[in-house]
């Protein structure tokens, strides 16, 4: 292969890089999105000319490394990465931006070694209108906020351009870990967010609470710590109510995971008295993004109507006597192994309490395939013995 032909490209890139990292640390995560944007640009460019070789990728990759010693996260692996991301994202694309040429896109100010980048640095070369036909809001702040080790991820996991979006926006929102962001994709958040059974609209006065409700919650809940054959039954619905509550509580940062970063867990078999009666609330939450206590009743069966009217029940007890005056209204998650989903939206328009219906599913109720990922327990006992 004749070097001079990728000679130009490795200096392009090389001089890309330098600019990218001299930056703040501060836009350090935007920086380098838009480093390896363009450097994705330049490889799927000369990929798809006339000139390309068969392992230009490989070629620009070693190069880089004898010019720059000691640099990191520029192998052939990640440069591959780097034309999938540009590809993958090319409708954002301005096509005006060269970062080799860093007085077209960054400023650079000294003050006391400190250095500033323009406020126009995340509109320079990204086109967020070019994102079409997808109902899923997607922006700047939240793509930039996204590591890159996030978005291949997504990328590599995620075909559709409107499921993309709605990762990057809960990776932006959650801060996700990438084992999280990988859990969310295996659960397919992106069917389930938003969801849920509920009759908010007809009980909650405030439209944008409403919205903030709704996208708070799922239809359904994976509670992978549980697995029935640990208590000796071959299904979770021959277990009792209270050992599946128990499983909860010993997973509950796992369980607090499940339902959202904005949930905090104030306690289980929550005790309510009225009038010398007392009442038990299964699991009792704080949500910090609705302000507002989450009552979660817990059933191992079928929904029922009945459930509503208990449901409904403790939910005036924790508006009248728990709640803050600052504080909206109480709402209720019922929580069931299986639901008639058309039955269900009926029911829940006869109370006049916020309540969502919502299932939930356990180690049990995996694919094969996904089971056989997860550890067996006596083999890894012997192991550590």
């Amino acid at each position: 292969m004749c070097s001079d032909i990728y000679d130009d490209l490795v200096e392009k890139i090389k001089e890309t890089i330098v600019n990218g990292q001299f930056s703040a640390l501060q836009h350090i995560n935007k920086i380098q999105l838009f480093v390896y944007f363009v450097i994705g640009r330049y490889l799927s460019e000369i990929s798809s000319s006339a000139t390309r070789g068969t392992n230009v990728i490989k070629y620009v990759s070693d190069s880089l490394n004898r010019k720059m010693p000691g640099l990191k996260g520029f192998s052939e692996t990640n440069l591959k990465m780097m034309r999938t991301f540009y590809k993958s994202w090319s409708c954002l694309d301005k096509k005006n931006v060269d970062l080799s040429e860093k007085n077209q896109l960054v400023e650079y100010k000294y003050n006391q070694d400190l250095i500033k980048t323009t406020s126009t640095l995340d509109v320079a070369a990204f086109d967020f209108n070019g994102i079409q036909n997808v109902s899923v809001d997607l922006d700047a702040e939240a793509f930039f906020s996204v590591a890159f080790t996030h978005h291949c991820v997504i990328l590599s996991s995620v075909k559709d351009l409107e499921e993309r979006c709605f990762y990057i926006n809960l990776c932006a929102k959650e801060r996700l870990s990438v084992a999280s962001l990988k859990k969310a994709i295996v659960n397919d958040e992106f069917h389930h967010v938003g969801k849920i059974v509920n009759n908010f609209q007809a009980t909650i006065p405030n439209k944008e609470y409403v919205r903030r409700a709704i996208m708070s919650f799922k239809d359904e809940y994976m509670l992978d710590f549980i697995n029935a054959e640990d208590f000796g039954v071959r299904d979770v619905a021959d277990l009792d109510e209270k050992v599946v509550e128990q499983e909860i509580i010993n997973n509950i940062k796992n369980f607090i995971m499940t339902l959202g970063k904005d949930f905090a867990f104030l306690g289980n078999q929550y005790r309510i008295e009225i009038a010398g009666h007392s009442h038990y609330i299964d699991l009792l939450f704080y949500n910090r993004a609705l302000s507002c206590l989450v009552a979660v009743e817990l059933k191992v069966g079928t929904f029922k109507a009945i459930y509503l009217g208990q449901l409904s029940s403790y939910l005036a007890m924790l508006d009248d006597f728990v709640k803050k005056p600052t504080e909206n209204p109480s709402i209720g998650i019922l929580l069931c192994r299986d639901v008639d989903k058309t039955y269900a939206e009926y029911m829940v328009r006869t109370t006049d309490k916020p309540i969502g219906v919502a299932t939930f599913k356990t180690r049990d109720d995996l694919p094969e395939p996904l089971k056989r990922i997860l550890p067996d327990l006596d083999k890894l006992k012997k192991l550590l013995n």
